[in-house]
């Protein structure tokens, strides 16, 4: 069994608020004796297009170091479930970044969003495409303390294939660090993370936004720890904060020994 700690926020457009929000979470984390603490997608802004230019951060930049350093100091991994990441060269746009932070305080692994968010809602239009930068790389797999983990970001929930690839590659533990709209979290959210998980046969761990971010946006939040046989076995209440959940791999070991679904290649 391996405790991981998944935080829920309400990000605003106050940079430095959002980051001593965070590393407070961090120590909450690590006061709850647990292994990874991980956080939600674009957790440290959520504002308009200069906010996002202006706050965008390197991966070895000092903002990312203070994350490193806190991980080594308790020895708990990190997942930063994304930041908008500077574009060397391109002042116009951001990535948005996934950066596991290993125990140890080493950068284990990155992965750039590549499914943007642009739609036209009722309630709400966005076009992520404006002001981010798709990933040009499939998801990862990362070997690490707490099993092989695949990395991937909200609005990529929404394409199975993504995680069949990431079944391929060994993945048992996949990430969804996500900023989901209320609207669409309320029809999907539950919906698509019990899918993902039964189809593949994972955990999924999905950190969440939640709450009213400005007067144009609001996130479901409902950040939540699904088994692979689709049981939420941690689910966030409506506030900031965070839960703590168990991975049990040789629980997943037994789903998949029990129904085995074989691996499609491709």
């Amino acid at each position: 069994m391996t405790k991981i700690a998944l935080v829920q926020t309400t990000t605003t457009s106050d940079f430095e608020a959002n980051l001593s929000t965070a590393l407070e979470r961090v120590e909450q984390a690590a006061a709850a004796g647990v292994e990874l603490v991980a956080f939600p997608e674009v957790f440290l802004f959520i504002g308009g297009r200069q906010g996002k230019l202006d706050n965008a951060l390197d991966v070895e930049g000092e903002v990312v170091g203070r994350f490193r350093e806190a991980a080594k100091r308790h020895g708990m991994a990190i997942l930063l479930g994304s930041i908008h990441e500077r574009i060397p060269g391109n002042p116009h746009k951001v990535h948005n970044t996934s950066i596991w932070i290993d125990a140890q305080g080493g950068i284990a692994g990155t992965y750039r969003k590549l499914k943007l968010f642009d739609v036209a809602l009722p309630e709400v239009t966005i076009k992520e495409s404006d002001t981010i930068e798709p990933g040009d790389a499939l998801p990862p797999v990362l070997d690490t303390a707490i099993g092989k983990v695949g990395l991937t970001i909200c609005f990529d929930l929404r394409y199975p294939d993504l995680y069949q690839h990431l079944r391929r590659q060994g993945a048992e533990i996949v990430f969804v660090p996500s900023s989901f709209t209320a609207p669409t979290g309320a029809a999907h959210w539950d919906t698509l993370l019990r899918a993902r998980a039964v189809e593949n046969q994972l955990f999924i761990a999905a950190p969440a936004q939640w709450g009213v971010h400005n007067p144009k946006f609001t996130s479901h939040g409902h950040t939540a720890l699904v088994n692979p046989w689709g049981g939420t076995t941690a689910l966030a209440a409506n506030k900031p904060g965070i839960i703590i959940g168990e991975i049990d791999l040789e629980y997943l070991e037994k789903v998949r020994r029990e129904l085995p679904m074989g691996v499609v290649e491709g």
